[in-house]
This record gives C-alpha cells, sequence and structure tokens, in this order.
C-alpha cells in the first residue's frame, strides 16, 4: 500500500511539473514581464503614452504646451483648480496701460548642467521663439529686456491679458546650451531631466536633484510609445503603470488596475461656414456655404442634436455635452448650456424660416436651394467618423441632408472654408476663443474657417485683451459667448454645433495616486502630466 501510494505521489508530481512546464512556455513572455514589473523599483514609473513629440523637447517650438514641459520651468504656472501661480517668477507686475509686464525671477535656480539661470535664459527664449515661426505666438511683443540677472521685462505693441498664457506656457531653455540639437538632448531646471530618447520607442527621464520645488516621488520614469492596442496589452502584462486608452476599451477590466475617466476640454464641434458662396481665398478656395449661412439650420442642427446620446453611444459615456470650445473654464458663460436635445423645436425654426419640402424627397428646400451640405473628419480618426456619421443620422429626420465625407487635411484644408468641419480645440487659454471667432482670424489657417463676423463679439474680445488681468477680462469673455441677446455661442450666432468633451481615460495601477488632476486641455501631448510631480504610490 505504500509503495502503491509513493508511486502515485511521484507520477502526480511528474505530471504538475510537466503541466507547470506546458503553462510556462505558454506565458513566459507574460512571467518575464511581470517579474520586471515586479522587480522594478517602487521609485520607478512605466507610463505608456501614444503621442511622441515628433519634433523634440524644445519649448521654443511647442514642448510642453499641452502637459508638463519636463525638463524645463516656466516663470508661471497653474495650478490644479488653474489659478495662475509662481514657479521661476517671484512675482510679476502689469503697466497701467497693460504694455509693459515686469517679471522678478527667483535667484536660486540652476539649470540641470549646474549653470544658474537668470533673466538673460528668459530674454534669449521669448527671442528665439518670437523668430522661430513656431506655435508660440508672440506677435504682440515689441521688446524683451533682461534689466539685471533677476528682472526682465516684455514691452507689448499691444494691450494683452492672454499674454500671461505665453508665461505660463514657454518653457526657458539655456542661452549658453541651447543648440541645434537641444530638441534631442534638453537641458532645463525642471523637476526631471533628460536621460536618452530612442526615437519610435520610449523617453526616459530622471529626477532632477538641482530642482527648486518639490522633490517628485518617482526617480525614474520610461515613457512608452505605444500604438492603442500595444498599450492595453502590456497594461494586461503588468509591464506598465499606466496607459493612455480610447473609450473602446473602457469596458475591459485588468485585475490589479483601476480606470481613471478626466474631465476636458478636448472638445469635438462642427464649424459651419457662416457666410453665402461666391468668394475665395487668396489660394483660390471658394468661401462660404448658401445652406449652412441660413441661422435657421445651423440653429436647428445645434438644437436638435442629442449630446447625451453621442456620449454614451460613441464615447462609451465618458464625456460631457460641450456647448462652447471653453466648458467649466473660468471664463465659460454657463448660460450657453442648450438642456436637451429638442426635434420639435428645430423644425418649427426651419418652417418659420421658410424651408420646407415641396417635392416630398424628404429634403426641405428653400426655392431653388436644397438644405443638404457635405460635413468633413480626418479619415484617420474614427472617434470624429462616429460622431459625424451619427450627428448625420440624428439631424436626417429634420430635412436636413448631411453628407458625411472622410479626408486628410489636405484635402479638409482644400474644402474648410465652403463646406461644414467636424473639428476640435482645447486650451487652457481664453485666447483660443479669439482665435476661433474674431473677423480678424477669418480664413487663417485652421481658425476662423466659416468667415464668423460679429461687431459685438469683436468689441468683447477688444475688452477682454485690454484688460490687465484674466480675472478682469473674464466678464468679456462670457459676454462674447452670450450677453443675453447676442453672442458666439448657440444661443447667439451658432457658427458652431459643438458636440463633446472627450474625457481622457487611463487604466493604471490600483496604488497609484496622479493627484488631482485639472480639467484637460485638448488630447496633443500629454496633459495628465501637468502635475507629474505630485504622483506617488499610495501605499
Amino acid at each position: 500500500m505504500k509503495m502503491k501510494y509513493g508511486r502515485f505521489m511521484i507520477a502526480l508530481l511528474a505530471i504538475s511539473l510537466l503541466l507547470a512546464g506546458c503553462f510556462s512556455s505558454k506565458s513566459s513572455q507574460k512571467s518575464d514581464q511581470a517579474s520586471k514589473s515586479e522587480d522594478k523599483p517602487k521609485d520607478e514609473l512605466v507610463l505608456a503614452f501614444g503621442s511622441e513629440p515628433e519634433t523634440g523637447f524644445d519649448p521654443i517650438t511647442g514642448w510642453g504646451r499641452y502637459g508638463s514641459p519636463l525638463f524645463q520651468s516656466t516663470l508661471l504656472k497653474r495650478d490644479n483648480k488653474l489659478n495662475i501661480v509662481n514657479d521661476l517668477a517671484e512675482s510679476y507686475d502689469v503697466s497701467s496701460d497693460g504694455k509693459v509686464w515686469t517679471v522678478t525671477l527667483r535667484d536660486d535656480v540652476t539649470f540641470s548642467d549646474g549653470e544658474s539661470l537668470t533673466a538673460e535664459d528668459v530674454q534669449f527664449t521669448f527671442e528665439k521663439a518670437a523668430t522661430s515661426g513656431s506655435i508660440v505666438d508672440l506677435n504682440n511683443v515689441e521688446k524683451v529686456e533682461a534689466v539685471d540677472a533677476t528682472t526682465v521685462k516684455f514691452m507689448l505693441k499691444e494691450a494683452q491679458s492672454t499674454f500671461v498664457n505665453n508665461l505660463v506656457a514657454t518653457g526657458i531653455v539655456p542661452k549658453h546650451a541651447y543648440n541645434e540639437t537641444y530638441a534631442e538632448n534638453p537641458i532645463g531646471s525642471g523637476p526631471y531631466q533628460f536621460v536618452q530618447w530612442d526615437k519610435g520607442q520610449q523617453l526616459i527621464v530622471q529626477a532632477n536633484p538641482s530642482y527648486y520645488g518639490k522633490e517628485p516621488y518617482f526617480k525614474k520614469i520610461t515613457f512608452l510609445f505605444l500604438s492603442e492596442d500595444a498599450a492595453f496589452a502590456a497594461a494586461q502584462a503588468g509591464t506598465v503603470d499606466l496607459a493612455a486608452i480610447p473609450a473602446a476599451f473602457s469596458k475591459k477590466e485588468i485585475p490589479g488596475m483601476k480606470l481613471e475617466a478626466v474631465k476636458t476640454v478636448d472638445n469635438r464641434g462642427i464649424v459651419f461656414p457662416f457666410v453665402k458662396s461666391g468668394e475665395l481665398t487668396e489660394d483660390g478656395y471658394p468661401i462660404g456655404n448658401d445652406v449652412t449661412a441660413d441661422p435657421a439650420i445651423r440653429h436647428a442642427i445645434d438644437q436638435a442634436v442629442d449630446r447625451q446620446a453621442l456620449i454614451d453611444g460613441v464615447l462609451e459615456g465618458y464625456g460631457s455635452p460641450a456647448y462652447t470650445s471653453v466648458d467649466g473654464l473660468p471664463w465659460w458663460n454657463p448660460e450657453t448650456v442648450i438642456e436637451d436635445a429638442d426635434l420639435d423645436g428645430a423644425r418649427q425654426l426651419l418652417e418659420e424660416a421658410g424651408w420646407k419640402d415641396t417635392d416630398g424627397d424628404g429634403i426641405l428646400e428653400k426655392g431653388s436651394l436644397k438644405a443638404e451640405f457635405s460635413l468633413y473628419y480626418l479619415a484617420s480618426d474614427s472617434v470624429r467618423q462616429s460622431l459625424a456619421i451619427a450627428v448625420a443620422d440624428m439631424i436626417k429626420p429634420l430635412g436636413i441632408n448631411i453628407k458625411v465625407e472622410g479626408g486628410s487635411w489636405d484635402v479638409i484644408g482644400q474644402k474648410m472654408y465652403s463646406e461644414a468641419v467636424l473639428m476640435g480645440w482645447g486650451s487652457h487659454d481664453p485666447h483660443e476663443l479669439y482665435n476661433i471667432y474674431s473677423s480678424e482670424n477669418a480664413g487663417i489657417e485652421y481658425y476662423n474657417t466659416g468667415f464668423y463676423q460679429n461687431e459685438t463679439v469683436d468689441e468683447y474680445f477688444k475688452k477682454a485683451l485690454q484688460a490687465n488681468s484674466e480675472a478682469e477680462a473674464i466678464e468679456f469673455w462670457q459676454k462674447a459667448q452670450w450677453d443675453g441677446t447676442t453672442g458666439l455661442s448657440g444661443k447667439g450666432d451658432a457658427a458652431w454645433a459643438w458636440l463633446v468633451n472627450i474625457d481622457h481615460l487611463y487604466i493604471m495601477k490600483e496604488n497609484l495616486d496622479i493627484g488631482e488632476q485639472r480639467i484637460h486641455v485638448h488630447g496633443h501631448g500629454w496633459p495628465a502630466t501637468d502635475n507629474i510631480a505630485e504622483w506617488k504610490w499610495s501605499k
């Protein structure tokens, strides 16, 4: 009996080892990856972000405007409540005419190479950015002067309350170490310093030991540049601590990880040609559309769109209704909200404006004009495609025929002045309202593509920009959206039909604490990293 039992146990052990070997061979990669994750020091972090900065890490060409510049410091910054607070600056002052901004710097800041940061570096950074032709808009700057080692003056051509955002968003580079390779080997005074960039694969950074601010919890961070599918697979394998994911993956659970949804102003909306057809741009592209130039068409669409249905159906529930490009920000006017989709009200608007289906084909007419137009979206963007198709289906019962067309930005660039386009914006800078809606920006790049114009709105913009502070300007930004009589929003001219703000989704380790995330901006860059120096393990 003992012999039989012993042989049985030996056989059972052999089978167990064999099965264990089979299991190990099938999941060796996953086990190895999990082991690596477990062996990783607690003060290291691995993140999976899909977007890699193609032009590198140079603030002069735009790095850091959609998230923390990591390597560089800025003169001012926004806290998690979006209040403007000091960073490199100890204080700043604006002259009574709004044209001279004087910034006093800290005197204890060094770059990661040990050299002191002075007003000369600030002057160099802004002068270089002003002549670089990048997205850093400094056209209103007349002169930058380093008064002494800790004082810098900015002389503006005209008063501009939003100039403060250039002080918030522009990382300071070292004059002594800036050259043609800086974008690939950045030196700065920020919370982290550059270690290694393997293009198309990863970025490795480490905590800057000479950083003047709060010491970051994580001493080393690796950013992996992975597709959405690959990032989620890496999270499943346990090789990343956080991965940015699309809404399509939001229902898939991973043991030991949690889903965090962050509210945004990463908006999507339809910009309409506001004027009638007949003109051409300097490049020969047609301007205007006789259908969307009719305010009844624009208002009817804006009223009939079921924004919550778009959120539930396209975004898996992760989003919020959009009514302007600045929803939820300090300068947003909440009176712009359209509470519910109203098909009956939209039909009445169209009927009162003279739109009728006279030939029985289901499409309204007004004289010889049919209520139909094209709506373009970026063909490579599945979310924009789904939103465009869904909106066209929602609007069809009104008798408005929206022909959905996918295209590249090159194609859209030729059509966007005469056809509707599904676009997206989203910034912590109220100047973006001016960019999108000011008559002075009509037809300039991707800004006011519809050639929208309202003299009252333009006057509010002027008053907002001439204010001496962001706080003083808020009243005028809000009135530009809706003043009770007119405005750029759906309550006013409905130059856009804003649809949704897309939540940013992250799958992360259950005990990873990414702090209080401020409302995120448009998805360019890494907006989650705005407060990365505050991230830590919760236990």
